[in-house]
């Protein structure tokens, strides 16, 4: 690698860089995951019923970011605006014109124009069919990976930091201290998760955050038995002994000598974490547990394809979608897994 290259960072992380690109399917991967989540973020510019510019009589409006009553455009209510109202379209067309996203509808619109039932096989308005609602398959795709993205990686960010705590005393001071954690982790541990999760949604209202804490609640206990195996093995080292013979404190010790080497493992297990939780998050919309029925879901397009077995383009949507957000972390994943080999690294 030259030089030039990457100039702000050591040469071993330079070289594990290196070894992620080379690794052609993890590379690609990152890629396509880093474009799908950017998309999501845009869904509102991507899937919405709502035009993106509208010139109306001389003046610019921005329904997207903005709520507009119908008389703005000549109408007769004071309520908002329904852009796909045949009236309201034909005000608009007559005194100016409207720019509309790719797709005219949002994740909850639902398509009153179709001649047949619901719900309604793919077709040139609605790319992937509606549900049974006559909500656009498309739209709540797009509008779902983003809920699921953001769900597992906020999951991924906030869960790690108590297991990593957790696991580096257990695996710095070991002994009484190891043993006394580990009685407590397998009684933690025991705890049927989803058993949980689903008493106290079927008492509670579910909602995003409330699914993000009993989650996170749960979830840090996967970091802990890496961390601690590293401390373990990292507490004897000679320059861990070193800073004890220098009067180095305990904690100053554990998160900066020990912790930095022991996070390699951790980082190669992330992805699969932030898997696991959009797997989780889509199983519980599945099972009718999950967020509310307002929002947007890629585990509830399984439900509707579930209940509506002569729709199984609903079925295959939901499934080829979750499994390909799937796959792309697991590359992801073996790839940062082959950048941290040290195998590869010092070769």
């Amino acid at each position: 690698m030259k030089s030039g290259i990457l100039p702000h960072f050591s040469p071993l992380t330079k070289r594990r860089i290196s070894n992620f690109k080379s690794n052609r399917r993890a590379f690609v991967a990152l890629w396509a995951l880093a474009i799908i989540f950017i998309l999501s973020l845009c869904a509102e510019l991507i899937a919405n019923n709502k035009p993106l510019v509208v010139m109306h009589k001389g003046n610019l409006y921005f329904p997207v970011f903005a709520s507009y009553p119908e008389t703005t455009f000549g109408g007769e209510f004071e309520t908002e605006t329904d852009y796909r109202d045949p009236v309201v379209e034909s005000l608009i067309s007559d005194n100016g014109w409207a720019v509309w996203p790719l797709i005219h509808f949002s994740y909850n619109t639902i398509n009153t124009r179709i001649s047949v039932p619901y719900p309604a096989p793919p077709s040139g308005e609605n790319l992937l069919g509606t549900d049974d609602r006559g909500r656009d398959v498309l739209a709540q795709i797009i509008y779902g990976i983003r809920t699921s993205l953001l769900f597992g990686m906020l999951l991924t960010l906030i869960s790690p930091v108590l297991g990593i705590m957790i696991g580096a005393i257990m695996g710095y001071f070991g002994g009484f201290v190891d043993i006394f954690f580990q009685r407590i982790l397998e009684i933690y541990e025991s705890v049927p998760q989803l058993f949980l999760l689903i008493i106290i949604t079927s008492m509670i209202t579910p909602s995003f955050w409330l699914l993000f804490f009993i989650i996170a609640v749960f979830e840090w206990t996967m970091f802990v038995g890496l961390v601690r195996a590293e401390f373990l093995r990292a507490r004897n080292f000679e320059y861990v002994k070193a800073a004890r013979a220098l009067g180095v404190g305990h904690i100053s010790t554990m998160f900066r000598h020990i912790l930095p080497n022991a996070l390699t493992s951790t980082l190669t297990f992330i992805p699969f974490i932030l898997s696991g939780s959009i797997l989780t998050l889509a199983i519980l919309d599945l099972l009718g547990f999950g967020l509310p029925a307002s929002e947007p879901s890629l585990g509830r397009i399984l439900s509707q394809g579930r209940t509506n077995l002569a729709a199984p383009w609903l079925s295959l949507t939901g499934f080829f979608t979750i499994a390909i957000l799937l796959a792309l972390m697991i590359f992801i994943g073996e790839g940062i897994r082959d950048a941290f080999d040290t195998k590869k690294t010092f070769k």
